[in-house]
């Protein structure tokens, strides 16, 4: 039996964070291609990716941006693009898959139903903010709910999985995602292999600790059975320890500044620094990370000549 592979996605910007927390978070184009390229060269084999509006680094969800650093990036390394479908809970679905549905990437992001996305938290640690939608953004999250109804969720399989052949990384914010994932399968509108991310430590969504992480292991074993692969993603300080875990749990995972703004004690000056940093435990614990080709046989993915950028 062939050794396991451990796939490392990198979240390279999101729309989580914003300028003023971290000097290193990339926000225009050259800055997401730069270091979305070292992240691949550091070993990340999926990369995840946002746009952000080049004068001010809000998160946007314009085509024309997306396409000032999806060629580059595809032309510099051989990593899998996953590109957004949730960009913020402040865009309408449209506007989330205007992007995806122009550029027909190999994989996008799907979360799994509408929820509380609450960021204002940030809000309690004092700063100086350089632009004023900063925190007017944070703040908006008190009082919006990020929308994805299952009607939402059937276009978005519709239009970019049977339309575009992208497969997708179901985002799973909680134990209840993950049934309505099942749903789908059950209804045929999503076969495998899964590749499930279980997102831990966003308010609103489940909570970051070891044992909420064991609970989705188990309810998508019972789900899924071994028709899938799992990832995780948490939130901040706790990053690197459950990534850890779930990867001695027998899963991948992902790192980057969307997620985490720091390395170690230190802020991240770069998305590789992260990848790096879990390449060294994986190397620890004896595990063998995923090239671009093998993600793409271990996730049955249409392959980077069958884009559209």
């Amino acid at each position: 039996m062939a050794p396991r592979k451990v796939i490392i996605t990198c979240a390279i910007t999101g729309s989580v964070h914003t300028p003023s927390m971290s000097p290193y978070l990339p926000l225009t184009p050259d800055q997401i291609a730069t270091d979305a390229i070292a992240a691949a060269e550091a070993g990340a084999s999926i990369l995840h990716l946002h746009a952000r509006d080049p004068k001010d680094g809000r998160p946007t969800a314009d085509p024309e941006v997306f396409m000032q650093f999806l060629p580059r990036i595809k032309q510099a390394t051989d990593a899998v693009i996953n590109i957004t479908t949730g960009g913020s809970s402040l865009m309408t679905l449209d506007q989330r898959l205007a992007a995806p549905l122009r550029a027909e990437p190999e994989m996008c992001s799907l979360n799994m139903g509408s929820m509380n996305f609450a960021l204002f938290p940030m809000l309690d640690k004092p700063r100086a903010w350089q632009h004023e939608w900063e925190p007017k953004l944070l703040e908006a999250t008190r009082d919006t709910i990020f929308k994805n109804t299952f009607a939402d969720m059937e276009g978005v399989l519709e239009k970019l999985g049977k339309g575009c052949g992208t497969r997708f990384e179901f985002e799973c914010y909680d134990v209840g995602h993950l049934y309505s994932l099942a749903h789908f399968c059950d209804r045929g509108l999503v076969s495998g292999p899964l590749f499930i991310q279980f997102v831990l430590g966003i308010l609103g969504g489940i909570g970051a600790d070891p044992d909420n992480l064991v609970h989705m292991k188990r309810i998508a074993d019972k789900l899924f059975g071994d028709s899938y692969q799992f990832s995780v993603l948490a939130a901040g300080r706790n990053q690197m320890p459950l990534i850890s875990i779930a990867a001695a749990m027998g899963g991948n995972v992902r790192v980057g500044l969307e997620d985490s703004l720091y390395d170690g004690r230190q802020l991240a000056k770069s998305n590789a620094d992260q990848v790096r940093r879990i390449r060294g435990i994986l190397d620890g614990l004896s595990l063998d990370v995923a090239t671009p080709a093998e993600a793409r046989e271990m996730l049955a993915l249409k392959g980077g000549d069958r884009v559209a950028f």
